[in-house]
């Protein structure tokens, strides 16, 4: 019954997800762009197409996108990569991002991406997809929920940005040469 009537929801407007192609890198980014506005982040988004073209059709993807689109209209989308699991010992799928324009929201559109991105995994044998969200982003929580996803209370997120990943990275060089210096 739920999906008839998402069906129906759907119909009137030729709804469509698919993979995304190169010559959709202005329509990623702006969508890119859309999403941090949505998230009060509009300045955070330093990313250029041609950078987005290295990333995403490379010969090895750093990640994959789903656009969709009401008739000729992008109003979505889902970036996603693989992950690995080693306590299962099979890939898992991260959702970076899921973004549905927010007046084309309530029409199963989400939903609809994270069912395309369910097959994806279980035709890749994925072992679990996984994703975050940002804790103020009520609206999106109760959405998850009501699609079977658990919250996991017990994680916590850390990140290193570029600043901390160059540190990280030279402090084992200067570790090295520490080590030279008093061994010598």
């Amino acid at each position: 019954m739920a999906e008839r009537l998402e069906a129906e929801m759907m119909e009137p407007q030729q709804f469509e997800i698919r993979p995304a192609r190169v010559e959709d890198v202005p329509v990623i980014l702006q969508l890119i762009r859309d999403l941090a506005t949505y998230e009060r982040a509009p300045n955070d988004v330093t990313t250029t197409e041609e950078q987005l073209i290295d990333v995403l059709f490379a010969e090895r993807p750093a990640a994959e996108v789903l656009l969709a689109f009401e008739g000729e209209s992008p109003i979505g989308f889902a970036v996603y990569f693989y992950n690995f699991s080693t306590w299962l010992g099979r890939p898992g799928l991260y959702l970076e991002d899921l973004f549905v324009k927010p007046e084309k929201r309530g029409k199963g559109y989400g939903r609809a991406l994270l069912v395309e991105l369910a097959k994806i995994a279980r035709d890749q044998r994925c072992g679990r997809m996984e994703w975050a969200v940002l804790d103020w982003n009520e609206p999106a929580i109760k959405f998850y929920r009501a699609l079977g996803a658990k919250r996991m209370d017990e994680w916590t997120v850390f990140r290193l940005t570029r600043d901390g990943i160059a540190n990280l990275a030279d402090s084992a060089d200067t570790a090295a040469t520490t080590e030279r210096v008093e061994h010598d």
